[in-house]
């Protein structure tokens, strides 16, 4: 198939990558409707009644362009979080504030720090605006902090990505930890501190709004898709210094939000009982999992986020066995980490009882299967 003959050499360079095959692709590749998705760190919990409402009433206005300004949004998340509204940057889910970051800060060659295994999107935008990717393993299943200082240093990277709690293992470090990692970086490298999982992560893991919000050299990145449920909705926002923060109008896609989802999340953060509801159905089912995972001889890492990384104990093909027979022959959708040693684990998000059900009765006939096979 031609293309288009004036594409930029960069693009050119690159070839056609999809961070994350999705769900429905998968079920059109293998003619194989899902019964269970727990693989998308999604909450199949999904959003409260009271957002469900919102929306439908949001739904009648969606001939018209949202705020450009996102002003009620930012003054909604101002007030829960104790912040200005100067201090928030709103776009289309953490995926969509990454790109804009990356765009920001990142001209073609220069080094970009990040861990070996790390969010994959990220990635994909430094590779689309011409960056060069710099790795740093992670030690015993967490990112290194040490070593990604280390590296930014090194190659006097104007930009490292970090996520507590980290997908795709889990982990996560303590508060102290990061903001004394913050205060240690050049003040010409901006930290992307990904905090997608902060609402399901032990209170003592999440720097306080006031530790960070000072250093203009940091960017919190937060979303309503995990605990809130709105990951169709694709709302996340940026926590930084006003002046940083300002920045994302100078690229930003202006009319990019849409009406539904930002009703949507405004009602979410009004609804605090719910999300605590959620966070406690989490929890359980995090603990499901890892009981599932430990009565068929897996090992569940301990997690803080809607997902639990189970170590299968040897390595890759065995992990990816596993997840193709689990959708193959029972519909069970769920990841795995794409590197080595992450690799030789099996993540699954948390769900309804009736999709951990599932897992439950497949998951002990597929490793029959293939212990049978070998």
């Amino acid at each position: 198939m031609s293309a288009f003959s004036r594409l930029t050499p960069l693009i050119q360079s690159l070839p056609a990558t999809i961070p994350f095959v999705g769900p429905e692709a998968i079920e059109r590749q293998r003619g194989r409707t899902i019964a269970a998705r727990i693989g998308a760190n999604e909450s199949g919990f999904g959003p409260a009644n009271s957002v469900l409402l919102a929306m439908q009433q949001a739904a009648g206005e969606t001939w018209k362009y949202a705020d450009p300004e996102n002003y009620d949004l930012k003054q909604a998340l101002a007030g829960h979080l104790g912040t200005s509204p100067a201090n928030i940057a709103i776009g289309e889910g953490i995926d969509g504030l990454l790109g804009q970051i990356v765009r920001l800060v990142i001209e073609p060659g220069m080094p970009v720090v990040t861990s070996f295994g790390a969010y994959p999107t990220f990635n994909y935008h430094v590779a689309g605006h011409g960056g060069r990717l710099v790795t740093v393993p992670y030690v015993d299943d967490r990112e290194d902090l040490d070593g990604l200082l280390a590296a930014v240093k090194r190659e006097n990277a104007p930009l490292v990505y970090f996520a507590n709690p980290d997908n795709p293992m889990g982990s996560w470090w303590p508060a102290d930890r990061i903001v004394e990692f913050a205060s240690a970086l050049p003040e010409t490298t901006l930290l992307i501190l990904d905090e997608a999982y902060s609402e399901t992560a032990p209170p003592e893991s999440i720097p306080t709004i006031g530790s960070l919000i000072d250093k203009p050299n940091v960017v919190r990145t937060r979303t309503f898709s995990k605990a809130y449920g709105l990951a169709g909705s694709r709302v996340g926002y940026a926590l930084a210094t006003p002046g940083t923060a300002a920045a994302f109008d100078k690229i930003r896609n202006h009319f990019g939000m849409n009406r539904v989802g930002v009703a949507a999340a405004i009602a979410a953060l009004a609804d605090q009982h719910y999300l605590r509801q959620v966070i406690a159905r989490i929890t359980a089912s995090r603990d499901r999992i890892s009981a599932i995972a430990r009565d068929n001889g897996l090992t569940p890492l301990p997690s803080a986020t809607n997902f639990v990384a189970i170590d299968c104990g040897r390595d890759a093909t065995h992990a990816r066995a596993i997840v193709d027979r689990l959708m193959s022959d029972h519909g069970v959708f769920i990841r795995m980490p794409g590197v080595a040693p992450l690799n030789r684990c099996i993540r699954v998000s948390t769900g309804p009882e009736a999709e951990m059900n599932l897992l439950e009765a497949a998951l002990p006939d597929v490793l029959g299967s293939l212990a049978a096979s070998t």
